[in-house]
């Protein structure tokens, strides 16, 4: 046990040289590292929102809205499926309490032809955990009696539906969050419905909300020159094919709008805030990809003269006549915006719409303050605790404690320096997993010593004593640090956030434990007999 072939000497001195020159950058503020050469290692550990602060945000998917626009685009599927069939159909309604879409087929002789076309609509959803069995289609098609045809929504495709609007949501949130600059934001799904957002080193957390929570549809509609939309606002009452849509000025001005979506934003490519050449108000430009660019210039053809309206989340923010056709698919969007509104509006567009609305149900606030104190406190435990260790380790074992403590030395380094490898980030609970991994480190070393020990009362002589401590003590230290990490293990398949991040830094410091207790230490006492040659061991 205590000899070494050489690449196994030279593997062990670049991973400690490795685990000490990686490490390195945490002990210096991010001004001074941005100074260093290019060449040396610049990554540092995060800190979690719990250390410098931030917000904590808890969105929920609204489930209902979502379900209103997926009807909604069945009701369009039904419609261009059935007129290019060329079958005559009557009211085409949709419930969304029944999650339900029906429509009544005019001649009798279609009912099967309709319901062959539409049971088209119907993708499969669900299967099993390897996916190779169907579970299920997402719309359940039914004929009654009156020649009606009804498309509901199942359990599965809500299920599915769920799924993927949570998963857009994330990407989305996070596109936008990331427009704020912040480093190591956490966006996660939390249950069913509902998307955990952490964001740490944030100070305007007013702004970030109304930023993640809009949900960023935008739709470029007609506006109709024949309906007074003030008599509207007043009896409620539209023409049919028309809908009344508010502005978002104060106060809030009614516009009559046709219900057809001429161009929404999942035709925009880009948007950037700008300033307007004539007047010199903020603006936002917009690009439309290709299919976006030829239906946008289409509708500007066909309706010079005519007023049109922007719409953001049902909400007009400006409503322009279009002088001449628009070409280029590219334009602009006025509204009397501030700087950081047209910059926020510009994230808005280029993160893209969310799925549905989201509604903060809970929230929590982390000041810098709380933070930094959180900080000072995790570092006087992990000082303090370094610092009895030690103490007690050389005051029991001696010269052997003291390799015991250089051991232990290089484990933290190797801790930080995975860690800043990983970019993980660390919170307080990660702090008391490095305190908790200094009290385990030292465990490995305790068996080692007694075993040796043991050995020397057995009338062993140096030598011997040591190899058979190492030797003998190598399953005990295995089984003990293996059984720990089961543990561990599950705490980070079974847990979420802060419990993850415990369960990250007492895995990596358990592993570094065991490397620096077996071979460190192993290495240091082997090369002290060689040198020393001692006739009783300082133990």
């Amino acid at each position: 046990m205590l000899h070494f072939q050489r690449w196994k000497l030279i593997l062990a001195a670049v991973v400690v040289i490795a685990g000490f020159v990686y490490a390195l950058p945490n002990l210096f503020p991010k001004s001074t590292m941005e100074e260093m050469p290019s060449w040396l290692p610049h990554k540092q550990v995060s800190l979690g929102l719990d250390l410098q602060g931030g917000a904590h945000l808890l969105y929920q998917l609204d489930e209902k809205d979502m379900v209103a626009d997926w009807l909604n685009t069945i009701r369009g599927d039904v419609r261009e499926t059935l007129r290019r069939g060329r079958i005559g159909y009557s009211d085409l309604t949709q419930d969304v309490a029944d999650r339900s879409v029906s429509v009544k087929i005019r001649n009798a002789a279609d009912m099967d032809k309709a319901e062959s076309e539409l049971r088209m609509l119907a993708i499969p959803v669900g299967g099993n955990v390897f996916g190779s069995l169907s579970g299920g289609s997402d719309l359940d098609i039914a004929s009654g009696d009156d020649n009606r045809i009804t498309l509901t929504v199942t359990e599965p495709g809500l299920a599915h539906r769920m799924t993927s609007a949570i998963q857009a949501s994330i990407e989305t949130i996070r596109r936008r969050v990331d427009a704020f600059g912040t480093t190591e934001p956490s966006i996660q799904r939390e249950g069913r419905d509902r998307v955990l957002v952490q964001v740490p080193g944030i100070s305007d957390v007013e702004r970030l909300k109304t930023l993640i929570g809009e949900t960023g549809k935008l739709e470029f509609k007609l506006v109709d020159p024949a309906a007074d939309p003030v008599q509207a606002a007043a009896t409620k009452q539209v023409p049919i094919g028309d809908e009344l849509v508010y502005s978002s000025d104060t106060p809030p001005v009614p516009y009559v709008l046709k219900d057809q979506v001429l161009v929404n934003g999942e035709n925009l490519v880009d948007a950037a805030p700008g300033f307007d050449s004539r007047t010199g108000e903020p603006v936002v430009t917009f690009r439309f990809d290709a299919a976006g660019a030829k239906r946008f210039a289409k509708v500007t053809q066909e309706n010079v003269g005519l007023p049109f309206a922007i719409v953001l989340d049902n909400k007009v923010i400006s409503a322009p006549v279009i002088r001449e056709p628009i070409l280029g698919g590219t334009g602009q969007i006025s509204g009397n915006f501030t700087v950081q509104r047209a910059n926020d509006l510009a994230v808005l567009l280029r993160s893209g719409a969310l799925p549905a609305k989201l509604t903060v149900i809970e929230e929590r606030t982390v000041g810098a303050s709380l933070g930094a104190d959180s900080v000072a406190s995790g570092k006087k435990a992990a000082l303090m605790g370094l610092a009895l260790v030690m103490i007690f380790m050389f005051a029991a074992y001696g010269l052997f404690g003291l390799f015991a403590n250089i051991a232990l030395i290089i484990n933290i380094a190797l801790i930080f320096a995975v860690l800043s490898l990983l970019g993980a980030t660390l919170t307080l609970p990660g702090i008391a997993g490095i305190v908790l991994t200094i009290g385990i480190a030292v465990d490995a070393n305790v068996l080692i010593n007694e075993r040796i020990r043991e050995e020397i009362r057995a009338g062993k002589s140096p030598y011997a004593a040591v190899d058979a401590g190492y030797s003998r003590a190598l399953i005990t230290i295995i089984d003990s640090n293996v059984t720990t990490l089961i543990a561990v293990l599950v705490l980070f398949w079974l847990g979420s956030g802060p419990v993850r991040g415990f369960a990250v830094t007492l895995t990596v410091g358990i592993l570094a434990s065991m490397f620096t207790a077996v071979t460190v230490t192993r290495l240091m006492v082997a090369y002290w007999l060689r040198w020393a040659r001692p006739q009783l061991i300082p133990i």
